[in-house]
């Protein structure tokens, strides 16, 4: 068979085969265009299924969002409610302490003008310290200050501090009453144990004075009877007035005392005593120019109290040291002696009224400095083991540096 020559129409049979092959093709590029199109109709398919899972996850979490907005506007709004309608004063300052906000009670207190103003302008021209650290004066009312530090980056103000202003005039009422009443009480129990103590004195002393009327007493005698009822007469003055002392609810003062200038004072007021007594009598200063706010002659009375009874409960060649100190916020002034100390069974009732380790002591100098130590918000303490001396130790607040100028 011959080839087909160039320019040679087609056979049939090649007509037929080529037509065949485009058939062939065209049924495998449709095949596949169905293939692709289930493919795609596959995946359509399965990103409208995620399509709508995500849409149903941002709609639960949109309502999410949406709970917790309403929840935190709501626990803004009893917040909000809770400050307006809180008795204590609440007081908003930024990082330079100028006032933000206040609540309707701190308004009430300072005057709704404080906000703008700087704190410590509004603590000067409404506050007056008082002798309780913590506490002020507040026009007739007394209140307590305390402060919280704001985060970094919290709020509107990114910073400061929130100042609670609490009003304890009530409170201070009621502590007051509460004294006032232990002290009736603490008069009630000892009135049996006073009578006891008076009689005593007083029955020296009227048989020393019956001892004057004997006839035929030489004037030596006379004048040792005399001199022996005198010194019970004045027992029993010392007595009653250390009664009177104890019993007494006075003001306390507003002095402005220095510390050093109190120990030097009861340091000059005893010492000749501890020279006649041959004691080592040394005063320790370390008060760095602490001034402390109260009544001079009650701290002075306590503080020469305590160092007479040192003095007493140690013999001849002994030692007794007056010092101060600041320790914080606090003065701390101590008596300590070298005298043969205070049994422990002692300790627990020393400061009670009327309880003494002497024969002629009439047991009230440790309860009367108590006293004077808590009227002036402090207190005091005793540090002591048989055999090695005593240490009454007294705690008094120091005053805030703007206390010291107003009364200055």
């Amino acid at each position: 068979m011959q080839p087909a020559q160039p320019g040679a129409p087609a056979a049939p049979a090649d007509i037929q085969a080529t037509d065949s092959q485009r058939v062939a093709e065209l049924q495998r590029a449709f095949a596949m265009f169905n293939q692709v199109s289930a493919e795609l109709t596959q995946t359509y398919e399965a990103l409208q299924g995620r399509v709508a899972s995500l849409t149903a996850q941002l709609a639960v979490a949109n309502g999410k969002l949406r709970r917790q907005f309403e929840e935190k506007e709501a626990l803004s709004e009893r917040l909000s409610s809770l400050l307006d309608a809180l008795p204590a004063g609440i007081v908003l300052l930024d990082t330079q302490a100028v006032v933000v906000a206040g609540n309707p009670a701190a308004l009430a207190m300072f005057g709704p003008d404080i906000v703008g103003r700087h704190w410590g302008d509004v603590v000067r021209d409404h506050l007056e310290p008082t002798l309780t650290v913590g506490e002020w004066r507040l026009g007739e009312n007394r209140v307590a200050l305390a402060e919280s530090l704001i985060a970094s980056g919290v709020g509107k103000t990114g910073g400061g501090k929130i100042m609670l202003i609490h009003d304890v005039t009530e409170a201070h009422r009621m502590q007051t009453e509460l004294e006032r009443s232990q002290r009736l009480a603490a008069m009630g129990e000892m009135a049996a144990t006073l009578a006891h103590q008076l009689r005593t004195p007083l029955a020296a002393a009227l048989l020393h004075t019956a001892n004057l009327a004997q006839p035929g007493l030489s004037d030596e005698l006379r004048a040792r009877f005399s001199a022996k009822a005198g010194d019970q007469l004045r027992r029993l003055e010392r007595l009653i007035q250390d009664v009177l002392l104890f019993a007494r609810d006075e003001s306390i003062g507003r002095d402005v005392i220095a510390a050093s200038d109190l120990l030097a004072e009861a340091a000059q007021t005893v010492e000749p005593l501890m020279r006649e007594h041959g004691l080592v009598f040394t005063v320790a200063d370390a008060c760095a120019g602490a001034v402390i706010v109260g009544s001079r002659k009650a701290l002075s009375g306590a503080l020469i109290n305590l160092l007479e009874n040192a003095m007493q409960a140690t013999p001849a060649g002994g030692k007794i040291c007056l010092s101060g100190n600041c320790r914080g916020e606090q003065l701390t002034i101590a008596v300590r002696d070298s005298g043969p100390g205070i049994e422990r069974a002692m300790q627990a009732r020393i400061f009670e009224p009327f309880v003494t380790t002497r024969s002629q002591g009439t047991g009230l100098g440790l309860a009367i400095a108590q006293g004077v130590a808590r009227a002036h918000g402090g207190g005091i303490e005793l540090a002591s083991a048989p055999g090695v001396g005593a240490e009454f130790i007294i705690t008094l607040p120091i005053a805030a540096d703007h206390g010291v100028e107003s009364h200055g």
